[in-house]
């Protein structure tokens, strides 16, 4: 023997010897030192899932999902305790021989080139301990490890170091690396897969099969060398399963932009509506099922990327949307910005002015809630003077009076506030909070949209989907079922309904609201949808035709929802132009590519509730003519005769001209053209006219011509 080998012989002597005074004494000191057990419950990510339980994200804070050790096949078992701690089951924690080992082979290269830790110690390292390297540490660590294994059976801490360790590329554990590298559950990893992913926890960026793949190769053959060597594996088997190539089929777990918003909203319901923190349910291993549709979700984050669905192109606008399920109040898609960021500005919880958008609820609706209005009923519309308070329609025209119907389709100012003011301004406030709209305004300009705070868009679309479903109110979801790790269902929604408007009423908005979109400020884009909404704009004052806000609320048989534009901060150099005709627009173009179970071709009316008659229009009679005929009994009578209107609910007032009396009605026919005025005096005879008549708003229409009577003899 060398001299050199001699004085490392001894070296490696004295400091086993050493070694083996520190492992005594922890064997004597591990009794009672004490393992908290709560450090190895370990983060696994959840899952969020859509309602046919696809998978549709990951949330984590650590890309983990825990699996028992009879999920891990042995072979994959058989590659980590080869290639990390050969003798795993014979040891109680410490491997004094690897340590021997270790020591002699580093002492004689002249640096560190193996290790000697066990499983247990790494374990106990990774859980418990910072990465520092100081004596007491190490000493620690032996204390944790024996303990570990005093506590624990080998097949639980084998259990507890596969599901802990780190594989790269963000993924901890071993099923979040199965997924990661080869898209599969860690059941179904066969040799050399296991073989690879074995290969990784030494150093996971070096041997990455994503970015180094030969060299992920070698060290793969590597351990499938010394599972030869240990035993696990023949020869045979050694030699042919390192001929294989390295096959990688990424799984990507990364959050997709287009769900941020969601992903946001679910987080903050669980913490407000069930009190499962933000970290809680990153950590927790849950499973959440929602009811994102993600083919309409993710329609809606690329059209809020396309700039020539916002005013002038302009990038600097923002906007928001929701889309809720009409039957169950279920959240389908959302978006909280143009370019959202996470955990930042969400507009879909921002308050803004609502303008227009609030007619319906608080005024329209509890106006027809009272019996005292239907569609039909005539409104003032003047420009008159509330205390100081002149609400002016945009089109600066007035025409006296109108019928509710038209004041809703084309969103005149002047005869709602009207209405609002005789309903009582408490009335209206009153709806609107059995709507979730609660609000400490108590101006008439409340009938407009005008309040300090405003609603979100949120809020609106819950409103709104009471006039969608029958009248009756329901809150909001994003989270239909969620279940723990273990499987087991922690919560089931199950929302109830609050009646607010009677479904006559609600089925007769609907019907005006068609209105809107068909022939009044809702006109704006193309879609094959049966669609009810309304538009709103709010005024920026400090720029003569500017907007401030821009809405439209609308819902189709399946679906309800809400579109704002705007500027986060409205100044003089940023404000909005176009009005609400873009969000119209892009709801239209997003219920265009509706999954096809959400389409339908009407809105289905209930038998329990009378349908909204389409208006009657009235137009002057110009051929009315009057002449003598025969009656019955061969009485003479002057017939009336005119082209009537195709429209056959058209009534029409007969009225007598007399030198005495001047006009006097003196009947009506329905739909005809002709009437029969009896007994006559032919040495005093008179003239007519026809006036058109609207039962729905007891409105007449303009006079006819005035006929005198003519006849065969000669009169």
């Amino acid at each position: 023997m060398t001299k050199k080998r001699l004085l490392l012989s001894i070296l490696v002597l004295l400091v086993a010897i050493g070694l083996g005074f520190i492992i005594y004494f922890s064997i004597i000191l591990a009794g009672n030192y004490v393992v908290d057990d709560k450090k190895l419950v370990m983060h696994s990510s959840s899952s969020l899932v859509d309602e046919d339980g696809n998978l549709l994200t990951k949330l984590f804070i650590e890309n983990r999902q825990l699996v028992s050790i009879q999920q891990v096949p042995q072979h994959v078992q058989d590659a980590f305790v080869a290639i990390e701690d050969a003798r795993f089951y014979d040891h109680q924690g410490i491997d004094f021989r690897a340590i021997t080992r270790a020591l002699y082979r580093d002492i004689r290269a002249g640096a560190k080139v193996e290790g000697g830790s066990t499983i247990t110690q790494q374990l106990a390292k990774n859980t418990f301990l910072s990465h520092e390297k100081t004596f007491w540490r190490k000493t620690k660590e032996v204390l944790i490890a024996m303990n570990l294994e005093h506590k624990y059976s080998k097949s639980e801490i084998l259990e507890f170091y596969l599901n802990r360790i780190y594989f790269g590329h963000g993924a901890y554990g071993i099923q979040a690396a199965s997924k990661l590298y080869f898209d599969k559950d860690v059941s179904e990893l066969t040799i050399e897969e296991g073989a690879l992913l074995a290969a990784l926890p030494k150093a996971p960026n070096a041997f990455s099969p994503i970015t180094y793949p030969e060299r992920s190769k070698q060290r793969r053959d590597v351990v499938l060398s010394v599972m030869e060597r240990r035993g696990y594996l023949s020869p045979e088997e050694a030699v042919r399963l390192q001929g294989k190539t390295v096959s990688v089929q990424r799984n990507t777990v990364s959050k997709k932009e287009e769900y941020l918003t969601y992903i946001d909203m679910v987080l903050d319901e669980a913490e407000q509506r069930y009190q499962i923190s933000n970290e809680e349910l990153l950590t927790g291993g849950y499973t959440i099922v929602v009811p994102m549709r993600t083919e309409l979700q993710e329609s809606v984050y690329e059209k809020f990327q396309q700039n020539e669905f916002f005013p002038g192109q302009d990038p600097n606008v923002e906007s928001s949307i929701v889309l809720m399920d009409v039957e169950t109040g279920g959240v389908l898609a959302v978006q909280g910005g143009r370019e959202y960021v996470s955990k930042g500005i969400n507009r879909v919880n921002v308050k803004r002015q609502p303008g227009s958008v609030i007619k319906p609820l608080a005024i329209f609706g509890p106006a027809i809630e009272t019996g005292q209005y239907h569609p039909y009923s005539m409104l003032t519309d003047e420009l008159l003077d509330y205390d100081g308070y002149e609400p002016r329609n945009f089109t600066n025209e007035y025409r006296g009076e109108v019928p509710m119907v038209d004041a809703l389709t084309h969103s005149l100012n002047a005869p709602a506030v009207w209405l609002f003011n005789e309903l009582g301004i408490d009335r209206g406030k009153t709806y609107l909070e059995q709507l979730g709209l609660n609000t400490e305004d108590n101006g008439l300009a409340l009938a407009l949209g005008g309040m300090t705070e405003g609603y979100t868009p949120l809020e609106i679309t819950k409103a709104y989907r009471a006039l969608a479903h029958q009248g009756t109110y329901t809150d909001h979801y994003f989270i239909k079922e969620l279940y723990d790790r273990n499987g087991e269902l922690l919560v089931n929604i199950e929302n109830s309904e609050q009646k607010v408007f009677s479904e006559q009423t609600a089925w007769y908005l609907t019907r005006m609201l068609e209105l809107v979109v068909d022939e009044g400020t809702g006109t704006s884009g193309f879609t094959s949808e049966p669609l009810a909404g309304k538009t709103g704009t709010t005024s920026f004052t400090a720029v003569s035709g500017g907007t401030r806000d821009a809405w439209f609320a609308g819902y189709t048989p399946k679906v309800v929802g809400t579109v704002w534009m705007g500027h986060d901060r409205t100044t003089e150099t940023s404000y909005l132009q176009g009005g609400s005709s873009y969000p119209t627009a892009l709801f239209k173009d997003i219920l265009n590519e509706l999954p096809d179970d959400l389409k339908t071709d009407r809105f289905e009316k209930s038998i329990a509730v009378n349908d909204l008659e389409p208006a009657i229009h009235l137009e002057k009679i110009s051929d009315l003519n009057a002449s003598i005929v025969f009656g019955g009994r061969r009485v003479l009578s002057v017939k009336l005769s005119w082209t009537p209107a195709a429209d056959e609910r058209v009534r029409y007032h007969i009225y007598e001209v007399t030198n005495e009396q001047g006009a006097q009605k003196i009947g009506f026919v329905d739909g005809s053209g002709e009437y029969l005025v009896r007994s006559i005096n032919l040495f005093r005879l008179h003239e007519y006219f026809v006036v058109p008549y609207d039962y729905l708003t007891d409105r007449e229409g303009p006079a006819s011509n005035l006929s005198s009577v003519s006849g065969p003899f000669g009169f």
